[in-house]
């Protein structure tokens, strides 16, 4: 029972790892800040701007399957040390680049598809890693901590981005993100991460046995009833929401006449519902059924949604407190779900079927902002937010109907066993 870290120790080997990592996101979304605010500034080419969004996008949608299945068969903290050496290096690359004033627009796509590469591997370790770091009763106050600085570092990317880049200009910020990732790999290295249950040796190449893992990683997703139920739904979600969001600049400006001032308090005051409710799920941990504090968040995201898209063009300001509501909401959803998720599948699947998962939620996306488009055009920018809503609260009655989702916390899961692969070994999860 080696690899069993004591439930008393469990913090003080958990929160270097989790700080480590916040200040590698921070730093990842200076570059991000710095490398889409030069192309604007550089080129004024919306085609640029689109090209960056997929290179930064699209390999790391294309790879994540395979990049979990790689992850679940090989040491996920040593997946995590080279998949941000990795970054860091292009990054590091690029920022030479920029400080001797040769850098091309070519070059920052190609560091944002290794960068895009990274995040693929990284990914799915590092939440994998959470699951047999972090007792199961304490998952869900992690993630609702994890919405909280994911919701700071939101709001402090772009502000600090601007400054940095006045102050030491673009290759600064890739320095600071080269500096918070060799930073976390530094501490990484000294934390005790269990290592997930040894996958069975397979014969045959390396792509065969990448795919047969990825197979039984699909067949495992498939074969909980509980968990399609919650795919689906969160399917519904990105369909709905994902176009919702990225119309927002639109409603500001077409719907309130707005300007960018405006817009930014619309930024502030969802971050702000973001971080307090993180923080509060952080503290509370939600409800002891976490399907009840699901169905509480995607309530309120959806009635918020219809709310928002029913104020009259005069009524900016009741926007803001609208928006807040549903950014307090979105952590309990999303916390909530991420808990379920690592609490219930069995670690050594982890990889799999969370980058699985996460592919088919990234592909719904464009899905979404391909209807949602000519629809709002057709019928107005109101109009989608009101649709989005009524279908994030239908899904989530919808969702009630079903005993499998219901009972998803107490239902067990798909027996490992009717899975080969796997070879019996002592369970590593924090208890």
């Amino acid at each position: 029972m080696a690899n069993i870290i004591e439930n008393k120790n469990w913090k003080k080997n958990f929160f270097p790892f989790w700080t480590t990592q916040m200040l590698s996101l921070l730093g990842s979304s200076l570059v991000q800040f710095s490398l889409v605010w030069w192309l604007t500034k550089e080129t004024g080419s919306a085609t640029v701007l689109s090209l960056a969004t997929m290179f930064a996008v699209i390999p790391e949608i294309i790879i994540q399957p395979f990049a979990g299945a790689i992850t679940d068969r090989i040491n996920r903290k040593t997946a995590i040390i080279i998949s941000d050496a990795s970054i860091a290096l292009a990054t590091l690359i690029l920022g030479a680049f920029f400080y001797f004033g040769k850098v091309q627009v070519w070059y920052i796509y190609v560091i944002m598809i290794v960068r895009s590469i990274g995040g693929a591997f990284h990914y799915p370790a590092e939440q994998a890693s959470v699951s047999l770091m972090v007792p199961k009763d304490q998952l869900a106050r992690i993630a609702g901590l994890n919405q909280a600085a994911k919701g700071v570092i939101n709001i402090v990317a772009a502000p600090l981005g601007a400054l940095v880049m006045d102050l030491i200009g673009v290759e600064g910020s890739l320095m600071i993100d080269v500096v918070t990732a060799m930073l976390a790999i530094g501490i990484i290295i000294f934390i005790f991460i269990p290592r997930q249950k040894v996958l069975e040796k397979k014969d045959g190449s390396w792509f065969y046995v990448v795919m047969h893992d990825m197979k039984e990683g699909f067949h495992y997703l498939i074969g909980w009833k509980g968990i399609m139920v919650l795919t689906v739904m969160a399917l519904i979600f990105k369909l709905a929401l994902s176009p919702a969001f990225s119309l927002i600049p639109l409603l500001v400006s077409a719907h309130f006449n707005g300007d960018a001032a405006m817009y930014s308090m619309v930024e502030v005051a969802t971050g702000i519902g973001i971080i307090i409710g993180g923080a509060l799920l952080g503290i509370w941990g939600g409800f002891k059924k976490k399907i009840y504090t699901i169905t509480m968040g995607g309530l309120g995201v959806g009635l918020g949604m219809i709310v928002l898209g029913m104020i009259p063009s005069n009524g900016f300001y009741y926007s803001l407190p609208t928006l807040f509501v549903i950014g307090f909401m979105i952590p309990m959803v999303d916390g909530s779900l991420m808990a379920i998720m690592q609490e219930k599948i069995d670690n050594e699947y982890q990889g799999r079927v969370f980058t699985i998962f996460g592919s088919l939620l990234y592909l719904s996306t464009p899905v979404g902002l391909a209807v949602a488009g000519p629809v709002s055009d057709s019928l107005g920018i109101q109009f989608w937010f009101v649709l989005a809503g009524i279908l994030v609260v239908l899904s989530i009655i919808a969702g009630l109907f079903f005993k499998s989702w219901r009972n998803i916390e107490s239902d067990s899961v798909i027996n490992p066993n009717k899975i080969k692969g796997v070879v019996p070994d002592e369970e590593n999860r924090v208890e």
